[in-house]
């Protein structure tokens, strides 16, 4: 069998070699993504399986419920392999914003009516409240906020939907991580940049994203960069995010699976991806608008993860 292939971008600094570790804090170290073209279950599950990472205790799997049936969140027949092999539960956050997950009741009928509940079990962390995870050496924030069941699991996967986003520019890792993972009151807090905890409007945009860095940081801190794994799926890949109930309809072909131990890395290497996709010029240009990239400026200066990475292509084997 031969070894998978290397993808290289020059632009981010990829090394083409298959050496090295995950860990993100070492200078000499530079993160893997492994990469295939098979959005199917099986697929999502040979991708996993390439990080050769062994979860400890309860696994929550942090991802988006999607705010109608119309949006483009993953689908629960394509998650649901994976979620049954590490025995996992699909874990969830309220929005700040209206709409039918605002509040615990409508977001219960809205997993319900999705069909998450036939797939694995589901919690709600901030049905119960928000508990406060210390930001250090952040941007902008000195506290984060999530939910308070955040605590109960010690490894998480951040399985993530990889588009464009009206505010953000665009969503991966680094949003499900902290938008997601934060409480209703903690979206607030982020989108204002830390100014305010009952309204997510106002804020300056850089700020915005330098607090969902400082978030990324509080979360990733708290449970430890070996206990969390981060899974891009590039499939339905529209400008905008799952969150919108009217999604415009994608201009770019499906991508693939993308899986890693850097949350930075990950997000890095699904922009490299999008940035040279056929039909990409509207993604592209929202990203430009709302300066998207400088989340992963934010983060990687915090110490989050790297920019730069290597792509093992899983489908060369």
């Amino acid at each position: 069998m031969n070894k998978p292939t290397i993808l290289t971008f020059a632009a981010v600094g990829i090394i083409a070699s298959t050496a090295g570790v995950h860990r993100i804090n070492a200078s000499d170290e530079i993160p893997i993504v492994y990469f295939t073209r098979d959005i199917t279950p099986a697929g999502l599950v040979k991708a996993y399986d390439a990080l050769n990472w062994t979860p400890k205790g309860k696994v929550g799997i942090k991802m988006s419920t999607g705010e109608s049936a119309k949006t483009n969140y993953l689908r629960p027949e394509l998650i649901q392999e994976l979620v049954k092999k590490v025995n996992g539960t699909i874990v969830e956050c309220n929005t700040a914003y209206g709409g039918n997950r605002s509040d615990s009741a409508s977001h219960w009928a809205a997993i319900r009516e999705r069909g998450f509940l036939d797939v694995a079990p589901v919690d709600i962390m901030d049905e119960e409240g928000s508990m406060t995870l210390p930001v250090k050496d952040g941007n902008i924030l000195t506290k984060n906020y999530v939910g308070t069941h955040f605590a109960n699991y010690p490894s998480y996967i951040v399985l993530s939907h990889f588009k464009g986003h009206q505010m953000a520019g665009f969503g991966g890792a680094l949003k499900n991580i902290s938008i997601g993972f934060a409480s209703s009151m903690g979206k607030k807090w982020i989108h204002s940049g830390g100014k305010s905890k009952e309204s997510m409007w106002g804020g300056e945009q850089n700020a915005f994203l330098e607090a969902m860095a400082d978030a990324d940081k509080a979360v990733t801190d708290y449970v430890g960069h070996d206990n969390m794994v981060y899974i891009n799926v590039l499939n339905r890949i529209s400008i905008d995010c799952d969150c919108n109930a009217n999604p415009a309809e994608p201009d770019i072909h499906d991508i693939g699976i993308m899986v890693s131990r850097d949350p930075v890395a990950i997000d890095q290497a699904g922009i490299d991806m999008v940035s040279v996709a056929t039909g990409n010029e509207k993604l592209m240009e929202r990203i430009a608008q709302q300066n998207g990239l400088h989340i992963l400026e934010a983060a990687e200066k915090i110490g989050v993860g790297s920019r730069k990475y290597k792509l093992i292509d899983l489908d060369k084997e």
